[in-house]
């Protein structure tokens, strides 16, 4: 994994959490998220979009077993692989939102370039 944050989970449920936040960012095009999680997030989904910008059958392996949605998996490899195809990463961006209003963490959107 990509980052060192630990989130507040064991191993098991951050790994499971960060796939299916990757993969609904790549199904939905943005999702709203604390800022330590969104960081944690852009690396995975950066990750994933590399991987599937080289397009081999290792790389499809690789995706197919991280991505939790088929569909999702799919959509990556024809359309949104192919529209950072020119790009050298940087595939997504960061927009603090203020605080929540339940316990004041820093809120933050996450989406697709």
């Amino acid at each position: 994994m990509p980052g060192t944050r630990k989130l507040g989970r064991t191993s098991d449920h951050r790994k499971a959490m960060l796939r299916a936040m990757v993969t609904f960012l790549l199904e939905k095009g943005k999702i709203e998220t604390t800022v330590t999680r969104a960081k944690e997030v852009r690396s995975m989904t950066e990750k994933m979009i590399t991987l599937a910008k080289s397009g081999d059958l290792h790389s499809k392996r690789q995706v197919y077993a991280f991505i939790t949605k088929e569909s999702v998996a799919k959509k990556l490899f024809d359309e949104i692989a192919g529209k950072y195809a020119d790009r050298n990463g940087g595939y997504t961006r960061i927009i603090r939102t203020g605080p929540r209003r339940g316990d004041a963490a820093e809120m933050a959107i996450i989406e697709l370039l």
